[in-house]
């Protein structure tokens, strides 16, 4: 059995783990993110905001992450979205939409939740190839 290399991804400009976690591990040629929820990496507070405002919050974070380990959206193979209301969908499909324009949009699922973190509305994780 061959064991793969684990690398943990950091960066300030997407908010700092709340629990026992990476932001993201790179291993096995992908960035594996973890959930990123609407903090202000600056402030360490939720953004207070709708729900499209947050989602845009989410993909600035989730764009930090993946550049810190030297890849994009563009490289998004999978997409997992949780959303506290299912009624948010096609709002947060809109900003979704804007992010992942003129590219290949990655595989995705959405499902809504009963609770997120920090009362969230929108989460969002990726799986990413990187070098």
């Amino acid at each position: 059995m061959t064991t793969t290399s684990r690398t943990p991804i950091s960066t300030p400009h997407a908010p700092a783990a709340v629990g026992p976690y990476s932001q993201a591990i790179v291993a096995g040629g992908f960035v594996h993110c973890a959930g990123q929820v609407a903090l202000v990496p600056e402030t360490g507070k939720m953004l207070d905001g709708d729900v499209a405002a947050q989602t845009e919050r989410v993909f600035q974070n989730l764009k930090a992450v993946l550049a810190e380990a030297g890849t994009s959206l563009e490289r998004a193979v999978k997409v997992q979205v949780w959303l506290k209301s299912m009624d948010d969908f096609a709002t947060v499909n809109g900003v979704y939409a804007k992010h992942f324009e003129g590219m290949t949009p990655p595989a995705r699922a959405c499902v809504e939740v009963a609770r997120l973190p920090l009362d969230a509305l929108v989460e969002i994780d990726c799986l990413a190839l990187v070098d």
